[in-house]
């Protein structure tokens, strides 16, 4: 019996304070069982060997019970309060993005030229004009449609092979500040994020190469609370000379100076570019807190 009740106080003093809740007051509702038993066997006249046995047999039945609803008590605790921690702390990002294509060229004609008519005489003369010429047409560069989207708060494959040339993929960042509102559409620029708002940045892809991109994607380090990485979905191609203009904020974040936020297109080298070292860009901002 005192190697039981050992073993027994050694599991109960690794469990949760609930689970030791429980337990204790299972192992007094045992002891109370026993006691009864133990009482009522004397009654009927089982001898004390006889009484010592079934009483340790009943004791290892209860311990095994124990043992088992303990484990029960430590996979339930496990499956549910991850499951508490991921609903109250899971962030978001909020995106939008304008594609801005490459200029386009325009024809412009050579000069004509012009025979005037020469001095009236009484002579018959001959004079060749060539057509007037319609001026050059300007082409204008028309941004294409933007997009807002929010994606909640995070696979490797080949490269792509693409002809005439390689595709150039270079990050600028433009401005950083915050959000005015939970849209992409509200962004401020500001060196200093206030309190309560969503810290954001505005950035540039281009492809500065001589060839089609092909899909991609970029990530974005951003600082918040569970450092997380933000991984965008598949980006339409890039010819050579388009463009994409980002913003994207987040909230959650963390508060104080020198918070760092990092842009990086390609980062999976989904796409075979001409250079990689300039597919990366960050800035930092002061976040300040309530």
């Amino acid at each position: 019996m005192s190697r039981t009740a050992s073993a027994t106080s050694s599991f109960i003093s690794i469990l949760s304070y609930q689970q030791i809740h429980h337990c204790v007051k299972y192992v007094k509702l045992t002891q109370n069982i026993y006691y009864g038993m133990y009482t009522d066997m004397n009654g009927i006249g089982i001898s004390a060997p006889n009484r010592t046995t079934t009483v340790y047999v009943f004791a290892v039945i209860g311990f095994v019970a124990l043992v088992g609803a303990g484990m029960w008590l430590a996979v339930y605790s496990t499956r549910y309060v991850p499951s508490i921690v991921n609903r109250f702390g899971s962030a978001a990002v909020y995106l939008g993005s304008v594609f801005t294509p490459a200029p386009s060229l325009s024809v412009v004609p050579t000069a004509s030229t012009t025979i005037p008519f020469g001095e009236a005489s009484s002579s018959i003369s001959t004079s060749i004009t060539s057509p007037a010429v319609p001026p050059a047409k300007h082409v204008p560069v028309t941004a294409g449609a933007e997009t807002s989207n929010v994606f909640p708060l995070g696979t490797t494959t080949t490269a792509v092979a693409v002809p005439n040339g390689l595709p150039d993929l270079i990050t600028t960042i433009n401005a950083i500040g915050y959000l005015a509102t939970s849209s992409a559409n509200s962004f401020v620029a500001s060196s200093t994020v206030p309190a309560g708002s969503r810290p954001a940045v505005t950035f540039t892809i281009k492809n500065a190469g001589t060839g089609v991109s092909g899909p991609w994607r970029f990530s974005a380090s951003i600082p918040t609370q569970t450092a997380y990485i933000y991984r965008s979905q598949l980006q339409q191609p890039l010819n050579p000379g388009d463009s994409i203009d980002y913003t994207l904020g987040f909230d959650q974040a963390n508060k104080g100076a020198g918070q760092t936020i990092s842009i990086t297109a390609n980062y999976d080298h989904l796409v075979t570019e001409s250079n990689f070292n300039n597919n990366s860009a960050s800035a930092t901002t002061t976040i300040l807190g309530s």
